[in-house]
């Protein structure tokens, strides 16, 4: 995945099954549970891994209250320290997702939400 490409969507619900079987029979999205996050579903698209991906979380639980676009970066913390510069702020600061990656989330120059992700190498 490539500096500045979308690398993940997250979609809050007030009932995630509900969600899950929506986004499922309108497009046919494929989930999984992850082990050490419950009410949090991974969802893979037609495209499967060549496609961006997401998650279904239980909202303001393990998922904001608004859809976010997770943003892949090189790195974090460079990013990170371009917001300001660029007329946004860093609105939760850089967070560990073990075993995968890290993420902060920004509001852009506009205010929209948004954020960014860095996984560990490979």
């Amino acid at each position: 995945m490539a500096h500045g490409e979308y690398a993940h969507i997250e979609i809050p619900a007030d009932d995630p099954g509900r969600a899950q079987r929506f986004y499922e029979g309108l497009f046919g999205w494929k989930f999984v549970t992850m082990p050490d996050f419950p009410d949090y579903f991974l969802y893979t698209t037609a495209a499967g891994d060549e496609g961006v991906g997401g998650a279904i979380g239980k909202r303001d639980v393990t998922a904001p209250s608004a859809v976010r676009n997770y943003i892949h970066v090189d790195s974090i913390d460079e990013a990170a320290a371009r917001v300001a510069d660029l007329g946004g702020r860093v609105t939760d600061a850089k967070q560990e997702v073990p075993g995968q990656g890290w993420y902060a989330v920004l509001a852009d120059s506009e205010g929209n939400e948004i954020a960014i992700w860095e996984r560990l190498p490979r």
